[in-house]
């Protein structure tokens, strides 16, 4: 089924039957048929009241078999009791979708539930799409199409526009659409997903990422219930390219389970859907007001009009507000460059005492003569060291006298340098801002705000122009259980699929250690062996560095007691004896089956980097050798394997091979294996490769019965 099929019913319906119509406006039922008269929807409108008669001034129906023609949407208003009857009549009827605003189906527990699974079998069979339920429903703006009993649209519609708003959160999205409108943000569509029986929030993305009047797409989300389906969404919208800008709320405790390796417990269900975002093109964002003002200044500026680097120019009527930017914008990750030294001289002939290196201090002078702030803004704007020019203006543009003098110069600036990013931070009356942002020039209000925004187009362009790789895998030979059984067994799976491993040895007793030990050299590793010990180093499960037969026989015989003492129950299948190796950077590799989204895989610096700093970087699986390179060139700690300090630069691209292997094995045998870890990955100096000196498989079976 074609994802996001059908949704038009909703948001450009000929016909609107409201199921469980209302006199009292003040109801559930009464409300979207007040506001669709209210505000002028020119298709028809059938009130279904089981009492007929005449509601709002409109003929009513006592059922949907009652109506003279088919609507194409029902708006469905009755009890939870009533309503999966009333969406069964409308399926029967022909009717090409139903929002359900009721509440009492799943979030009410197991009955409930067994209404909206009815709810998603009628959708599924009659191909009727539904909406909800326990939902605010939707708005199709320009159409002035209204499912929806939100009281934002009490007062006023908001301007029709090209941002769509998709929420689960009823009223998280009803919120995001009023403060949109206060903005002056003009919108195209809203939809609020509810319980989500049939349309789910990829369906929404999905439709507006192919809906011609949509340009940028604000979505808020708590969690998905279809990974895949979301991530064929997303990439519809960095395909079509249209920001997707995402405000996720919560963590999905899907995931969080006892995890035996240390991947598991580094891929967070949190991390996940940040690797999604990040491997889709959309842009996570960490409030409604970044949500809305990053939405706001993409959707003026346009995605093919983005900064191409993030170099800011910052300019202010007073030093001190100048060092506020400043502070704002590095903390945001914008790079501040003094202007050319041309620059600098445009700026002084125009105002003798400014500040002209960057931030610009431009004094008092510019609110008294408009071609003086023309000039100075002019020679910044033009100015090639910088990707994108902020104006503080403050509140200046509330006083008539000061708001002729910048509308002015902002206009002729805008004439001579249409291509050139400029965003306006301050506040004013809503028409004269329409009128600034109608010359292609976003306004934020706030210091922080405006350059956290201009962070946001910057990220937005790198997330737009991400390409999706085609990652290749190979159809995989099903694993035996033996690959799960201890270290060595799944050393052996891991070096079939291309990750080098050492020469080892498994050893039933000391004997035949010590001829395992003369075989490879000394000096070497011991190792204890057993499927019940995740964690060999807890338990005292490995002794390093033994380079004499002496040695390997006291380690053996200490190893031995300290297992039996701190596992006793632990099942031995001997140990194991292996090259030592030491020469340098360990890493942590390794994959995670999350419930959502499948496969993922992470990286990290071995120590203290990766668990407690939280260094890590997680990509969704498969990921080929350049998206390896990616994630560890991300990671805080990179310098170490780059050599910092004088240290030999580590065999990065080994190691990228190697996480590239292991992400297509995790999706090769994504129905046996939940997790993978490698710990650590020691990864050589530059030429002489990465080896994985342990190795842990996890097997579905086991990861699910910790949930």
């Amino acid at each position: 089924m074609t994802l996001g099929r059908g949704l038009e019913a909703i948001f450009s319906p000929r016909s609107i039957a409201i199921v469980g119509a209302s006199q009292d406006a003040s109801k559930i039922g009464g409300r979207p048929l007040q506001l669709l008269q209210k505000y002028g929807y020119a298709g028809t409108i059938f009130p279904v009241n089981k009492s007929g008669g005449t509601v709002q001034s409109l003929p009513a129906f006592q059922s949907i078999e009652a109506l003279p023609e088919t609507p194409d949407l029902a708006v469905i208003a009755v009890p939870a009791e009533v309503a999966v009857d009333a969406v069964e009549q409308c399926a029967a009827r022909g009717v090409r979708a139903a929002v359900i605003l009721s509440a009492g189906f799943s979030e009410m527990g197991e009955d409930g539930a067994r209404q909206q699974a009815r709810l998603t079998q009628i959708a599924e069979n009659s191909g009727m799409r539904i909406l909800g339920p326990n939902c605010l429903g939707a708005v199709g703006v320009a159409e002035k199409a209204i499912a929806t009993f939100s009281v934002v649209l009490e007062e006023r519609m908001p301007d029709a526009g090209s941002v769509g708003i998709v929420s689960q959160s009823g009223n998280l999205g009803s919120f995001t659409m009023r403060q949109a409108g206060e903005r002056g943000i003009g919108i195209s569509r809203f939809m609020t997903t509810g319980n989500e029986c049939d349309i789910d929030i990829a369906d929404a993305i999905a439709f507006l990422a192919r809906d011609p009047g949509t340009s940028t797409i604000l979505c808020c989300m708590e969690t998905c219930r279809d990974g895949a389906k979301l991530i064929e969404a997303l990439s519809l919208a960095h395909d079509a390219g249209k920001p997707v800008i995402v405000l996720k709320i919560g963590t999905s405790d899907a995931g969080q389970v006892a995890a035996a390796s240390h991947t598991g417990a580094l891929a967070g269900a949190d991390q996940v859907f940040d690797a999604v975002f990040r491997s889709t093109g959309a842009l996570r964002v960490a409030s409604i007001e970044e949500l809305l003002d990053v939405g706001h200044a993409a959707t003026i500026v346009g995605s093919g009009e983005l900064p191409k680097g993030n170099g800011v120019a910052l300019l202010a009527a007073s030093g001190g507000f100048g060092v506020m930017m400043a502070d704002a914008a590095s903390a945001a990750g914008l790079a501040i460059p003094e202007l050319s030294a041309s620059t600098q001289r445009r700026i002084r002939a125009a105002i003798p005492y400014a500040a002209p290196r960057n931030p610009v201090d431009t004094t008092a002078q510019i609110s008294s003569r408009p071609e003086i702030l023309t000039e100075v803004l002019s020679a910044v704007v033009d100015d090639q060291a910088c990707d994108l020019t902020i104006l503080l203006l403050s509140s200046s543009l509330f006083l008539p006298r000061l708001r002729e003098v910048y509308v002015r110069s902002l206009t002729e600036v805008r004439q001579r340098y249409p291509d050139r990013l400029l965003v306006l931070c301050g506040s004013g009356p809503k028409d004269i801002l329409a009128k600034i942002n109608a010359m292609g020039i976003p306004t934020v209000e706030g210091i922080d705000a405006v350059c956290k925004a201009a962070a946001g187009l910057l990220r937005l362009r790198a997330a737009l122009s991400k390409t999706h790789a085609n990652v290749e895998v190979a159809r995989a030979v099903p694993l035996s259980s033996e690959a799960f059984a201890n270290e060595s067994k799944a050393k052996a799976v891991l070096a079939q699929a291309g990750i080098p491993i050492l020469e080892e040895r498994v050893a039933s007793d000391l004997t035949s250690a010590l001829t395992a030990a003369r075989e490879i050299g000394y000096p070497v590793v011991l190792k204890i062996l057993s499927s019940d010990i995740a964690h060999k180093t807890e338990v005292g499960g490995v002794v390093v560095g033994l380079a004499t037969p002496e040695a390997l026989a006291e380690a053996h015989a200490g190893m031995t007691t300290r297992v039996a003492e701190k596992a006793p129950d632990a099942r031995i299948d001997g140990v194991l004896v292996a090259e030592m190796a030491s020469d340098g950077v360990e890493l942590i590799i390794g994959t995670k089956k999350d419930p959502i989204f499948g496969p993922v895989v992470v990286a990290g610096l071995g120590g203290i980097f990766a668990e407690l700093m939280q260094d890590v970087a997680l990509r969704l699986a498969p990921v080929d050798e350049r998206q390896a390179m990616e994630m560890l060139s991300s990671l805080k700690a990179f310098k170490l394997l780059d050599g910092a300090r004088g240290r030999p630069k580590a065999d990065v691209t080994a190691a990228a091979k190697v996480i590239s292997s292991l992400s297509k094995f995790a999706v090769a045998h994504v129905g046996s294996v939940a997790e993978i870890d490698i710990n650590p990955l020691l990864v050589r100096p530059q030429g002489k490769g990465a080896v994985a000196l342990d190795a842990l498989l996890v097997p579905v079976s086991r990861a699910e019965g910790t949930r």
